[in-house]
């Protein structure tokens, strides 16, 4: 039997510099979406994957989120003086919800580096990696999908989707062999190579690399034995390519609705959307936007 992931790492050390100025003085990940941070989406997609144990890594400039998932005595204190009951529940699951730790990654040097300064607080099990930007609405959380091939195959998985030819160079992209499983044929694959932001006339596939990974902690060997890349960061996607070396690893076409809540038109399309989709909002919120003259 595969060890049980426990644990799920959230790099969010990033600096946010596309979402400026209103990065300047707030985390990215504390951006919200609708009444509710980024980064609560992905961490409670973990939670209801079945894993409680959450790790950040943080830099300069990201204590709001610390403070996002700690207790607020003060505010709670005003809200139950003020009988706001309702309030008052929302905010103490926010500080209920998980057991967090937090690393500083000290400098931006890539998505590798921020999950190889996890590798004390992970220890030698396998665990999970939420980027969160990447937003991914499912019935059926995206990490969950992902533990499931992982515990069928006892191996490394990747979230991957189907992206656009003049998008491919944007991502991390896999070569990739399909293999039948529970009936489909086009779902889960048996990775051959990667390659991180190919030229879109060099791409090996158009399945790209997508912020959810189920990883073995022989990761952690493989950053460490990678060489940076451009920009002197170094590249999880590398380190990955490095591990395929001495075992398999596995991608899976994951069922849901992905949002790249990093862009600025991803993190409106996604703000709409999931206005559209609130009981409280939705009906008021739809009948505005038939209001608007484009």
């Amino acid at each position: 039997m595969p060890a049980k992931v426990r644990k799920a790492v959230f790099p969010a050390a990033g600096l946010g510099t596309r979402f400026l100025p209103a990065t300047k003085a707030q985390p990215k990940e504390m951006l919200p979406l609708v009444d509710k941070p980024i980064i609560q989406y992905g961490v409670e997609e973990a939670i209801h994957s079945g894993i409680q144990n959450i790790i950040m890594v943080t830099g300069r400039g990201k204590s709001a989120i610390e403070d996002h998932f700690d207790v607020s005595f003060e505010l709670e204190n005003m809200l139950e003086s003020r009988g706001k009951k309702e309030l008052l529940n929302i905010v103490r699951a926010v500080s209920d919800m998980i057991d967090v730790s937090y690393i500083r990654q000290k400098e931006a040097l890539g998505l590798g580096h921020a999950v190889l300064r996890a590798r004390e607080l992970v220890g030698p099990e396998p665990f999970a990696c939420v980027l969160a930007d990447d937003v991914i609405d499912a019935e059926t959380p995206c990490l969950r999908q992902l533990l499931d091939i992982y515990e069928f195959f006892n191996a490394p998985v990747l979230a991957v989707m189907e992206v656009p030819k003049e998008s491919i160079s944007a991502y991390g992209v896999v070569d990739a062999e399909p293999i039948s499983h529970n009936g489909c044929k086009d779902r889960v694959f048996r990775i051959r190579d990667l390659v991180e932001k190919p030229n879109a006339n060099e791409a090996p596939s158009n399945l790209a690399i997508i912020g959810r990974y189920v990883l073995t902690p022989e990761i952690f060997h493989s950053i460490s034995n990678v060489q940076p890349g451009s920009g002197s960061e170094i590249q999880l996607t590398d380190a990955l390519r490095h591990l395929l070396r001495s075992r398999p690893i596995y991608a899976y076409r994951f069922e849901g609705k992905r949002y790249d809540a990093g862009d600025k038109l991803g993190f409106l399309k996604a703000t709409v959307e999931f206005a559209l989709r609130r009981h409280d909002l939705g009906k008021d919120f739809r009948e505005y936007l038939r209001t608007l003259e484009y």
